[in-house]
């Protein structure tokens, strides 16, 4: 039986998300991610920020990282920002990338959902986090798995 995490996305599906993060973080400063994993293993937030620190998401200048996780069996997903941006917005802030995303997974559509989540948190972080001329893509734009 093949690993869910593996069966979830296929390559050339992984490879338009990572052109998405690309080009999503050619209009901010802030850095987005996708962890994919079989299971969060209770608390989808607590397993999310867990991640974030595995992989040192919070290492960036700004603290403008943003992390879209998820759990394959556990059909869940979250968006953990960093502090700097949780400094800035409202709580309902991701709301509206959240929504986009749960449109398309209920339909399976699991590598539109991601693009178009990719797409909106870097509309979202635009507004605060403006790309600058000597902006560096700070963080990897691959997907980790777990």
């Amino acid at each position: 039986m093949q690993n869910p995490v593996e069966a979830f996305l296929t390559s050339v599906e992984e490879q338009k998300i990572i052109e998405a993060i690309r080009v999503a973080e050619q209009q901010t400063s802030g850095e987005i991610r996708v962890h994919i994993e079989t299971t969060s293993k209770g608390n989808l937030e607590s397993r999310a920020l867990e991640v974030f620190s595995v992989l040192k998401m919070h290492n960036t200048a700004l603290r403008n990282a943003v992390l879209i996780y998820v759990a394959v069996n556990d059909k869940a997903f979250c968006i953990y920002g960093d502090k700097g941006i949780n400094a800035l917005v409202s709580s309902s802030f991701w709301d509206d990338t959240k929504n986009i995303i749960q449109q398309h997974f209920v339909n399976r559509n699991y590598k539109q959902g991601l693009i178009d989540g990719i797409f909106s948190a870097g509309e979202q972080l635009k507004t605060h986090f403006p790309f600058a001329e000597n902006d560096t893509d700070e963080l990897s734009n691959t997907i980790s798995k777990g």
